[in-house]
């Protein structure tokens, strides 16, 4: 393979990471928004985009593995690579988190409509807000922007433990409003994993930009450490 080739072959493959990045973003959106109005209809696009999701993280894995079978890549395109299989791996789940949440929506359609002290809108819009700046520091190659994320898992994390918290006491307290306060607190747990992913590909850009290793960077509460279903 010749060197202009692979060039474009990698361009190609950045092509095809931003299409199923753009779909799992998608996915998280209309699963929050599935939740917020109670429609079912949406729950079924979030559905259908797992799919294509599942078929680009196949295509896009088979892609990466035949260019390292194919040519020697330099340093700098091999973490490339390395990192573009990383993060497929990771939109994927965020793919797979949006179809739980849209799972919820479905368990919670026959229950009654209450007011619970948890703010997941809020939630879910800092967790979305987390993928599309680490897709935005993939996009630009800018590891500063990556390295900002990082501390955005904080909060998320810590607005699930407080939703942890508020949830449990109700379903302890408000016996009939269990179900309710059940689901909201998976749908939180949803989005802090989704926080979790959108660290680990902040993760893969310092290292495919500056080659450093920055995983485990802090306290098992969250980032790649708070992934046991990794």
């Amino acid at each position: 393979m010749t060197r202009i080739r692979f060039q474009r072959s990698l361009e190609d493959l950045k092509e095809n990471l931003l299409v199923m990045a753009g779909l799992a973003e998608q996915a998280i959106q209309r699963a929050i928004e599935a939740y917020r109005v109670r429609d079912l209809s949406i729950c079924d696009l979030v559905n259908r985009s797992e799919v294509a999701i599942n078929r680009l993280e196949r295509e896009i894995d088979q892609a990466a593995l035949d260019l390292l079978a194919m040519e020697q890549p330099m340093a700098i395109d091999l973490r490339f690579i390395l990192a573009v299989i990383k993060i497929n791996a990771d939109l994927e789940r965020v793919g797979d988190s949006a179809k739980s949440i849209s799972d919820r929506v479905r368990n919670m359609e026959q229950m009654a409509s209450v007011d619970l002290p948890v703010d997941i809108p809020r939630m879910a819009s800092l967790a979305a807000e987390m993928v599309r700046k680490t897709l935005q520091s993939f996009i630009e190659a800018d590891a500063e922007m990556a390295r900002s994320i990082l501390t955005m898992d904080d909060a998320v994390d810590a607005m699930n433990r407080a939703a942890y918290k508020a949830l449990t006491k109700v379903m302890a307290e408000e016996s009939h409003l269990a179900p309710q306060a059940l689901n909201a607190l998976m749908i939180c747990r949803s989005l802090e994993r989704v926080a979790d992913h959108a660290t680990n590909i902040a993760e893969d850009v310092i290292f495919w930009v500056q080659g450093a290793d920055v995983r485990h960077h802090k306290t098992p509460t969250g980032g790649r450490d708070a992934q046991a279903a990794r």
